[in-house]
């Protein structure tokens, strides 16, 4: 399915991730696991620098770990393309998981296929240092109607 035409970034890069810095602390702590790595007309990219706290046995990048990261994806999405309104929620995700995720940096590639003003439709594949897909995932968020100021 092809992505909407015509969309553009509101925000960057540096603007994503210093908002979910500032609205969404508890994602990082104190060491920067998931983050926005480009953002580009109707998409992004983001990455999980996945260490020891994110494996399962078998060295396994665990199941919650790329759910996070196809969900923030999501957000990374939204944020830059409907408004910095941290408010926007997840009303839906389905994810798929292809093959075993290994030890080290994930990358999800996102990208919108609709953009109204209540609801933003993405996905996004999720790839692992060897460039094969470990999962796929669709999703919906919902966006706040905008306030007046």
């Amino acid at each position: 399915m092809p992505e909407q035409a015509n969309l553009k970034p509101l925000l960057t890069v540096g603007e994503v991730n210093e908002l979910l810095a500032e609205v969404y602390p508890q994602l990082n702590e104190h060491y920067n696991f998931y983050e926005a790595v480009d953002i580009f007309p109707g998409g992004c990219t983001v990455r999980l620098n996945a260490d020891e706290r994110h494996l399962r046995p078998g060295n396994t990048v665990s199941g919650p770990s790329l759910f996070t990261l196809a969900d923030i994806g999501g957000y990374v999405c939204v944020l830059s393309h409907a408004g910095p309104d941290a408010l926007s929620v997840t009303t839906s995700i389905n994810i798929n998981f292809m093959r075993k995720a290994p030890a080290g940096p994930i990358l999800g590639h996102c990208r919108i296929l609709k953009l109204g003003r209540s609801l933003m439709v993405y996905d996004i594949d999720i790839v692992a240092g060897d460039g094969q897909s470990v999962a796929h995932a669709t999703g919906t968020y919902s966006i706040p109607p905008k306030r007046s100021a």
